[in-house]
């Protein structure tokens, strides 16, 4: 093993993790700080940096085409902006007394430890493997990095088969079925939950579940997977829940992320109730002056509730990247908090949602009121006018939204973005109704439905109080 150190009056940053965060942080910090002044070290176990995980559904299933437009930066950009970038290199563990750490070069086996000043964790999270028999069997793929996006890729076309089982119908369990479908694949979706998308209530995750099942998508809720099996060859071959057996030539696990927190819990650092590491608004980990957090695997406040989230999206990765080199090149930027804004689609509908659900409202111990409404997204006169349903929560008595769901055509799912202003500035339903948003047939009725379920949810507090 070799000793690297950091020699004269230059500081050495070491990031480990090549994605969002990580990259953004060192791509800031290297604006604010010369080579001359900040040395960089980044550790990236995979392939690729700085790439779009969220591209991942739309690369598999056609949408885009080319790899390599998921990359916003390649490591050969980053290394010419004096980014010490060393990829198929993975941390393995984290010294914090010696201020240092020890990382494996994934294809030689070779170690070596590597002192810092200062040190981002910026290690994102991983897909949920159920712990049951075959979840690790060949043919079975979560899909969390541009790698694991490339190894479903090479299933898929050496498969002769073409039926596909998702388990899950999150975000990415519905993107994953619609991409399936997109390449000629036989669609199955088996969901835990009652209707698909949790991050809605259910009343509204089923205008989803309606949209998937257009697109001949089999959707199996109620249900949960046991085991997988597989064939003489190890590969899989069916899914089992608890009273059926789906054949399956290839499996997508869809149940969601977890933090990768596994070298922070083995160093003592702090953690939440979600696993995901603990921060300070300037994305300190708290209680370590020198250690910085972002990206998937931190939790961070939520706005609505008052309580620590883990909510693993690129937007919210990108801003604590910026946050974190702000302060490590010597400037100052906080992070304050997220409302749990999404957006995602099914064929042609738009699903979005910002703020709590009712069960979130429930849990945290706020009364609400609850209203849906149905309009258009543009004038009902106007041609191609799409319906879309809108839910709003709003706190009893003091009309404080809470949260809104919106699904709907062409046109539904980025109106989701007034209400996380909205969420973020602590605004009532009834502020809301005098907002002053813009207006033609082509764009929207007189009254948006955003303001309509505004009204109506006023109204439903006034009449409560």
């Amino acid at each position: 093993m070799s000793m690297s150190r950091t020699r004269g009056t230059r500081e050495r940053l070491v990031v480990i993790g090549g994605d969002a965060a990580g990259m953004s942080a060192a791509s800031q910090a290297r604006r604010l700080k010369g080579p001359d002044e900040l040395e960089i070290v980044a550790f990236e176990r995979g392939h690729f940096t700085s790439y779009s995980a969220c591209g991942i559904p739309y690369w598999v299933g056609g949408d885009v085409t080319d790899r390599d437009r998921l990359i916003a930066r390649t490591p050969e950009e980053h290394r010419a902006r004096d980014i010490d970038l060393r990829l198929r290199t993975e941390v393995t563990e984290l010294d914090l007394d010696g201020r240092r750490v020890r990382a494996r070069d994934v294809d030689s086996g070779e170690e070596s430890w590597t002192s810092y000043d200062k040190l981002v964790i910026a290690t994102g999270a991983r897909p949920i493997r159920p712990d049951m028999p075959g979840a690790d069997a060949p043919g079975v793929h979560g899909v969390q990095t541009l790698d694991d996006g490339q190894a479903l890729l090479d299933t898929l076309e050496r498969t002769r088969g073409r039926r596909a089982v998702v388990v899950g119908a999150g975000y990415i369990g519905v993107e994953m079925a619609e991409a399936l479908i997109n390449r000629g694949y036989e669609v199955t979706v088996v969901n835990r939950g009652s209707e698909p998308m949790s991050t809605l209530d259910p009343d509204m995750g089923c205008l989803v579940h309606e949209a998937m099942e257009g697109l001949g998508i089999t959707m199996v809720n109620d249900a949960e997977v046991t085991k997988v099996l597989t064939g003489d060859d190890g590969a899989v071959r069916a899914v089992v829940t608890q009273d059926r057996e789906f054949p399956a030539d290839v499996v997508v696990l869809g149940i969601g992320v977890r933090p990768e927190t596994t070298l922070a819990k083995a160093a003592g650092l702090p953690l939440g109730p979600h696993g995901g590491l603990l921060t300070d608004r300037s994305m300190r980990v708290r209680g370590h002056e020198d250690i910085w957090a972002g990206g998937d695997c931190v939790e961070v406040l939520d706005l609505v509730s008052g309580q620590d989230r883990h909510i693993p999206l690129g937007t919210h990765a990108n801003k604590h990247g910026q946050v974190i080199g702000t302060n490590i090149g010597g400037g100052y930027a906080t992070f304050p908090g997220v409302v749990g804004t999404a957006v995602s689609k099914v064929c042609d509908l738009e699903i979005a949602r910002t703020g709590l659900r009712e069960k979130d409202a429930h849990r945290v111990g706020l009364r609400f009121e609850s209203v849906t409404i149905e309009s258009t997204s543009r004038a009902g006169y106007y041609p191609n006018a799409s319906p879309m349903t809108v839910k709003m929560l709003a706190e009893h008595r003091t009309g404080r939204l809470l949260g809104v769901q919106i699904v709907g055509r062409e046109g539904a799912g980025k109106r989701v973005d007034i209400a996380a202003v909205a969420l973020t500035a602590g605004m009532t339903a009834e502020q809301m109704t005098t907002l002053d948003l813009g207006y033609a047939p082509p764009f929207s009725p007189v009254w948006d439905p955003v303001l309509v379920a505004a009204r109506k949810a006023a109204a439903k507090v006034r009449g409560s109080s």
